[in-house]
């Protein structure tokens, strides 16, 4: 039997615990207002049920990229595979370097997209809950791209990685 170690600091706790859960990896873009393409990494991404097709993601008040969410009608959600880790860390870093290689393209809506993406889900922005510093962004999916399989891409452990056999 495993034992727990207690900890009594709340954010300590939750730090703690989402280290040791795997969560899928994807990224995030949409047009600033000047119509630049804007965007970042998210392991927050979610399905909130198919009927009507909603996703949800996370993001904080002071990035780089909310002010635009605010303003903004549609996204590009892009699930990511083993074979693009180096895109989701790109995405994750300086926010002025993120668009400068030439691998995206405008898409729907004008949103830029990544085709080397395992699928993108282009969606409207339908609404923004503030909480605290941060806030949950939900999404009406209005249409999808599918692209090649590839191995999951996780973060875990404050790592990028690809899952291990199945159990």
């Amino acid at each position: 039997m495993q034992n727990l170690s207690p900890e009594k600091d709340p954010v300590e706790a939750l730090r703690a615990s989402f280290r040791r859960h795997a969560s899928g990896v994807s990224i995030i873009t949409l047009l600033d207002a000047s119509e630049a393409p804007i965007g970042f990494t998210a392991t927050s991404m979610t399905s909130l049920g198919a009927n009507p097709p909603l996703a949800s993601f996370n993001v904080s008040q002071g990035s780089s990229t909310y002010s635009s969410l605010e303003v903004g009608k549609y996204v590009a959600i892009h699930t990511l595979g083993a074979s693009t880790v180096e895109l989701a860390q790109r995405m994750a870093a300086d926010h002025t370097q993120r668009f400068i290689p030439a691998d995206w393209h405008e898409g729907p809506y004008g949103v830029p997209v990544f085709p080397a993406a395992t699928s993108i889900l282009i969606a409207k922005i339908r609404d923004i809950h503030s909480i605290e510093n941060n806030a949950v962004v939900i999404v009406d999916v209005v249409e999808g791209l599918a692209g090649t399989d590839d191995e999951a891409l996780l973060y875990y452990q404050r790592s990028y990685m690809k899952p291990g056999d199945k159990i």
